[in-house]
């Protein structure tokens, strides 16, 4: 992710739920949460600002607009740009992972990889 999207992991949260579609703020909100296991919990003011910065990078656009029960309700979607800046820190993560988890082993504080894990 570029400096300007701070690595933080709301932002990663953020565009990962997004990989299987458009989703309204409310739905990214609900869907971070889950994706997390409830460890990132995003306020509205938080996702709303996140979400102007990460389409003012290219990351996401306005997918359309809907009224329900006479509320507007955006939907945003990942672009490509999102998606190989997403998958480029997926990377990162992964290989930071690798590393920690190889050294942990040689101390002999990790036996295996996690389940799941190819470290």
């Amino acid at each position: 992710m570029s400096s300007s999207s701070s690595r933080t992991e709301q932002t990663f949260q953020i565009l990962t739920a997004l990989v299987d579609g458009p989703l309204h703020g409310y739905g990214i909100i609900q869907e971070v949460d889950r994706l997390s296991d409830g460890r990132t919990q995003l306020r509205v003011g938080t996702l709303y600002g996140a979400l102007d910065r990460l389409s003012g990078e290219g990351l996401l656009v306005l997918d359309r607009e809907e009224t329900v029960s006479g509320r507007l309700r955006r939907y945003y979607r990942l672009t490509d740009a999102g998606a190989r800046v997403l998958a480029e820190e997926a990377e990162r993560i992964a290989r930071q992972a690798a590393v920690a988890l190889e050294r942990l082993r040689k101390r002999g504080t990790v036996q295996r990889a996690p389940r799941g894990g190819t470290a």
